[in-house]
């Protein structure tokens, strides 16, 4: 995708998906020194948000918290979900876009209430509820988005998780992060085989799977919103344990940095007996069509969602669906009002 072809120039998600490059470059870490701090005092912090403000975000957190074996207890949950635990020596962090979602204002106004005080808040939008509930709040530097569905906040958002990381060990984040921009936006500017496309574009219905990282639930739903297609995502090894008996001739997988291990079988039974399409988003070459990204410590997820990102648009622009314009999903799933 790019901003000179017609087929993509006029689509307000394109111009913001490619503002994300920027977004990346010129992210500063160190405003996050003051939440590590709460952080490392309390060994505890829970991430917490509704859709895209959590699924990526806090979900890459994770991955990057457990793979580098840091002795940080990690946890997410839906805000609803969360009222029901008991937080009181965790920091919590809650991400809202608009800062006016219902379930995360709602969780984060209990806790304040009852005194809690290590609350932080992530958003967009300057002077909304979310400062309220809050002790402290991180404002993103990415700027409104036009288009319903979220991207360059989504990867702030996973930007400001990362900076509690890189404010807590030794990181490369910062000092890579110019070479990561550059990286993305050519991720993003590449045109895909035709080929794949054509396959996604026909697919009923798109199943993402691969490393729980945030980045193949978070395409789950992207695919809802940008391509309109059913969609499905196949957590851990599921994909190899059962769900090839619903599955049907002419549907589409999408692997995320699928394990080595796995994709012999994956060919023989999803694409071998179930007849559906197999294409992978990987560092490393696979026995599917792939699209190969360049290797950055620190910013895999990030280039897999962004590539993510670039097959969905191209799959959208060929089914000639209006990428900014959804029939009935909204920019604020559900607003506090109050």
């Amino acid at each position: 995708m790019n901003l000179t072809d017609p087929k993509y120039k006029d689509f307000a998600l394109v111009k913001e998906m490619l503002e994300t490059a920027d977004v990346v470059a010129n992210f500063d870490f160190d405003q996050m020194k003051p939440v590590a701090e709460m952080v490392q005092k309390t060994g505890k912090v829970f991430l917490t948000g509704e859709g895209s403000s959590r699924i990526f975000p806090a979900k890459s957190f994770m991955y990057g918290v457990f793979k580098r074996g840091l002795a940080l207890a990690v946890a997410t949950e839906g805000s609803f979900q969360a009222a029901e635990y008991d937080l009181s020596n965790w920091v919590v962090c809650g991400a809202s876009n608009s800062g006016q979602t219902k379930e995360v204002i709602g969780l984060l106004k209990g806790l304040k209430d009852a005194g809690h005080q290590r609350l932080v808040g992530v958003t967009a939008n300057a002077g909304t509820k979310i400062y309220d509930v809050t002790n402290e709040t991180i404002l993103l530097s990415c700027g409104k988005e036009d288009a319903v569905a979220a991207t360059k906040s989504v990867v702030e958002q996973g930007l400001v998780y990362r900076a509690i990381l890189c404010n807590l060990i030794q990181c490369c984040c910062a000092a890579n992060k110019q070479e990561a921009g550059k990286l993305m936006k050519e991720i993003m500017t590449t045109e895909y085989d035709a080929s794949i496309i054509e396959k996604l574009a026909a697919a009923p219905t798109l199943y993402f799977a691969g490393r729980n990282n945030g980045v193949a639930e978070e395409l789950t739903l992207k695919t809802n919103e940008i391509t309109r297609k059913k969609s499905d995502y196949l957590e851990g090894t599921y994909l190899l344990h059962g769900v090839e008996e619903v599955m049907r001739a002419g549907e589409a997988c999408v692997l995320i940095d699928p394990f080595p291990s796995e994709c012999q079988k994956i060919k023989e039974l999803i694409e071998g007996r179930a007849g559906v399409y197999v294409v992978a988003i990987s560092t490393e070459d696979t026995i599917f069509p792939t699209i190969k990204l360049p290797k950055l410590v620190g910013y895999e997820p990030f280039f897999q969602l962004v590539a993510g990102w670039n097959l969905l648009v191209q799959t959208g622009v060929a089914l000639g669906v209006n990428l900014d314009k959804p029939e009935r999903a909204r920019k604020i799933g559900n607003e506090f009002v109050g």
